[in-house]
């Protein structure tokens, strides 16, 4: 991988670069709609997490104030306590005890674990809306900095170390909360007032922004304007726990060598800068199954999914299958009492007054 700028006359992703040979121009790739299709998905998820997130602050508005509610507490913000939900399938692993204080937050990170061995960390391409807002900044730096086709390739030297951030980032996380905290510590921690309140605190957090939290957010953002997915790609525990349960996938993008031109176009679509032109199978945590490459292939049959040409499966079972996993887990925690919260108002109405004096 080249360790400076390069220059790419190339297509954006999922547009199909021409090829030398005249038949090979007249083909179509009947995947160049999959990164528009990915666009409609991840909108419609951010959608409905913004119209989440209103309906929460509006709840937390009423419960913190002591007034009558008038809405309701939407469980799918508890998409946003990782951490909860990590200490809650600790719990429910050594004691088969569902959390009953955000049980959706357990429902979604085994769903989302779920769909990294269907659909390998399609749940971060597809889904996740800190993936779609990196996503959304990777099309401004390419309207901006990179209008010309000139991009920026991380060099291999730097790539490795910062890629091993977001693994040293979990391994602390499954450290403090896997090895150090005995199932005591563990039911001591659901209980505790602040676990009670940490959707409020999470609220509070981005309501009163400090100065400090906002330039952070502020070099991330414009890190990933930089680089792509700068977030998700060095940083995110989140998605290094997605990847290495990816590796237990059956599925991943193939190479034909026989009949790939060396185009390089999907090395150049690809997110997570996989060299995917040099690769007979990409098989690696770094995968996001985003398909992109797979859109920007050039040759018919090259680029496949799980068996080479015709043989192979269609790209569209991968996102298919990890929204399949994503509302089958919903509609079951629905339907067996393990998607909403068992405290009642009256007690999430006090811990929320509580909430921002409430420390670790």
């Amino acid at each position: 991988m080249p360790d400076q700028l390069v220059t790419l006359r190339s297509p954006g992703e999922g547009e199909a670069a021409p090829a030398a040979s005249a038949p090979a121009a007249r083909w179509q790739n009947p995947y160049r709609r999959l990164p528009a299709v990915r666009w409609a998905v991840q909108a419609a998820y951010a959608l409905f997490l913004t119209v989440t997130g209103w309906e929460f602050w509006r709840f937390y508005e009423q419960a913190a104030a002591g007034e009558p509610l008038t809405v309701a507490r939407p469980p799918a913000v508890e998409a946003f306590l990782p951490i909860s939900a990590l200490v809650g399938l600790k719990r429910f692993v050594h004691s088969g005890q569902w959390d009953e204080i955000h049980p959706a937050g357990l429902v979604i990170l085994l769903a989302a674990l779920g769909t990294a061995f269907a659909a390998r960390k399609a749940f971060c391409s597809w889904v996740c809306p800190v993936g779609t807002f990196s996503r959304a900044l990777e099309w401004v730096g390419k309207k901006t900095l990179w209008r010309r086709g000139r991009q920026l390739v991380v060099p291999r030297w730097l790539d490795l170390p910062l890629l091993s951030l977001k693994y040293l980032l979990l391994a602390f996380f499954l450290w403090i909360v896997w090895v150090q905290m005995p199932l005591e510590a563990i039911d001591g921690f659901m209980k505790a007032p602040f676990n009670l309140a940490a959707d409020a605190k999470m609220l509070l957090f981005f309501q009163g922004l400090s100065a400090g939290a906002g330039v952070v957010l502020g070099v991330l953002v414009v890190l990933s304007v930089v680089v792509k997915h700068f977030w998700c790609r060095y940083l995110c525990p989140y998605g290094a726990l997605l990847g290495l349960a990816s590796l237990g996938s059956p599925q991943r993008v193939v190479r034909d060598p026989a009949t790939c031109n060396d185009c390089q176009a999907c090395t150049r679509a690809c997110p997570a800068q996989i060299p995917v032109h040099r690769r007979a199978s990409v098989w690696t945590a770094e995968c996001t199954g985003c398909l992109s490459c797979v859109a920007a292939c050039t040759v018919a049959d090259c680029l496949t999914v799980n068996r080479r040409a015709k043989q192979g499966m269609s790209p569209w079972l991968v996102p298919a299958g990890a929204l399949a996993v994503m509302l089958g887990a919903w509609a079951c925690a629905r339907l067996t009492g393990h998607w909403h919260t068992a405290l009642p108002d009256e007690l999430l109405a006090r811990v929320y007054q509580l909430a921002p004096f409430l420390g670790h």
